[in-house]
């Protein structure tokens, strides 16, 4: 394909690209003030052009084709190098836009992120948020994600990233139940309590703790498991039992006495724990609507850490 060819399709590969973000030929015609019968025509003309099908059509949804993840991504750098040619020139004026897809884990998005949405809705009326709460991994290229939250050391390689906060997990009970059954004065105590975990894995069940250079792992039963953290918070406040929790789930509770920390001498480790990250497909300019939401969450999560 010559340069002029080239240039004559940078409308078409920026229809293309917002058509795939946002998943719908009507909102990227929408967003792009165009109607979406022109929207369909100029990704058309782009796959002509390419000889090529981009997009697999179907009364549900549009996917990309094998072979036009490459040329999403490329279109996506291009559409991300001219938004921050504008910034550095100074001619940007509009705000941050369009649709940013975000998966984040379960208990972070549900007690961390959404919390916050309002006021980042409130500062940027331009931008859509997709929430997605799972999980699961997943692929940010196959899945179209703009930016996930994980609990990772460094970000993977192809993905970029920005550190968050520290996701620590503690085991606690009500003073109740403790009353009842006694206080542990070690881990290995636990294995005559009633203990509340995860559920998920068999590791779930084997609770492993640190102090200085003791290394400690015990296997803990009880009658109530589930993994969900809101719901193990709940059964420890019916006096159920010693429960495992993410910190940041129990810090409320704690503050007004509801519950109290087990083993606070020793440090709960678990593979849920670590540094949270948000991370992203890599690439040479970061769009303006994910630099807002990464400055938002770094600028709300710090105080967490």
């Amino acid at each position: 394909m010559s340069t002029n060819q080239a240039q004559h399709l940078l409308n078409e590969m920026a229809v293309f690209v917002r058509v795939v973000e946002t998943g719908s030929f009507s909102e990227a015609a929408r967003q792009m003030a165009v109607t979406p019968s022109a929207a369909s025509r100029a990704v058309a003309r782009l796959e002509k052009a390419l000889g090529q099908r981009l997009l697999q059509r179907s009364t549900r949804k549009l996917r990309l084709s094998d072979s036009a993840q490459d040329v999403f991504e490329h279109g996506r750098d291009m559409l991300n190098a001219a938004q921050a040619a504008l910034e550095a020139s100074g001619r940007e004026g509009e705000e941050p836009q369009g649709l940013l897809r975000v998966s984040v884990p379960k208990a972070i998005g549900r007690a961390l992120v959404h919390p916050h949405m309002p006021d980042f809705l409130a500062r940027h009326p331009q931008v859509d948020v997709l929430l997605r709460l799972e999980d699961r991994y997943m692929d940010l290229y196959d899945e179209q994600i703009d930016l996930a939250i994980r609990i990772t050391d460094r970000p993977p390689l192809g993905l970029m990233g920005r550190r968050l906060l520290r996701i620590e997990h503690m085991v606690c009970a009500t003073p109740e139940y403790l009353a009842r059954h006694g206080t542990p004065a070690q881990p290995q105590d636990l294995k005559s309590h009633n203990c509340i975990y995860l559920g998920e894995e068999p590791s779930d069940s084997r609770w492993k703790f640190r102090r200085g250079e003791q290394n400690i792992i015990v296997p803990v039963h009880g009658r109530y498991a589930a993994n969900h953290t809101g719901v193990r918070l709940d059964a420890v406040l019916r006096h159920l039992g010693i429960g495992s929790l993410p910190r940041f789930t129990a810090q409320e509770a704690l503050a007004q006495g509801q519950i109290v920390p087990v083993l606070p001498e020793w440090t709960f480790q678990t593979h849920y724990s670590g540094d949270a990250w948000a991370l992203y497909p890599r690439t040479r300019h970061v769009a303006p609507k994910l630099k807002a939401l990464l400055d938002f969450l770094g600028e709300r999560l710090k105080v967490q850490i």
